[in-house]
């Protein structure tokens, strides 16, 4: 969730400072709203403390706001899941089979590393899987109750 929110904030960042290389969106933009680097950095430490001190006033909210949060994760996570399988069938290759080397103990007999190949071989082969489950948030565990003594 967090890899979102960076990339959310990296990208409007780049989105803001591209017309300083522009010329021609420069001359545009000087005909704009200004903006006083000095208020908006007063804006926004304003806005983080009224935001921190929300959860106080309304617990309520922090906790279904908490809820909200680890539901939009599962889900990210599942659609995550869901994009590697698409393009590994899509741009997968055969030979891009990844095979480790293991060290055989004396005694014991290798593994055969053909077997597991050919069971990927076999997963890939078989269609999309079918998602019936829904995705429903889970209670946040208290940090105090998990700690054990």
């Amino acid at each position: 969730m967090w890899f979102l929110i960076k990339g959310t904030f990296w990208f409007s960042l780049v989105l803001v400072l591209l017309p300083f290389l522009d010329p021609a969106s420069t001359s545009t933009l000087e005909r704009g709203p200004k903006v006083d680097v000095g208020d908006t950095v007063s804006a926004a430490t304003e806005a983080f403390g009224y935001f921190s001190a929300i959860c106080i006033e309304k617990p309520d909210v922090c906790v279904k706001g908490t809820e909200t949060f680890v539901a939009l994760g599962h889900r990210a996570r599942e659609g995550a899941k869901i994009a590697y399988q698409f393009l590994d069938q899509q741009f997968a290759e055969p030979s891009d089979a990844v095979t480790t080397g293991t060290v055989a103990a004396s005694g014991q007999p290798a593994i055969d590393v053909t077997a597991d190949v050919a069971t990927a071989e076999q997963a890939a082969a078989q269609p999309e899987p079918i998602f019936n489950r829904i995705p429903v948030p889970e209670k946040r565990i208290e940090p105090k109750a998990s700690v054990v003594r």
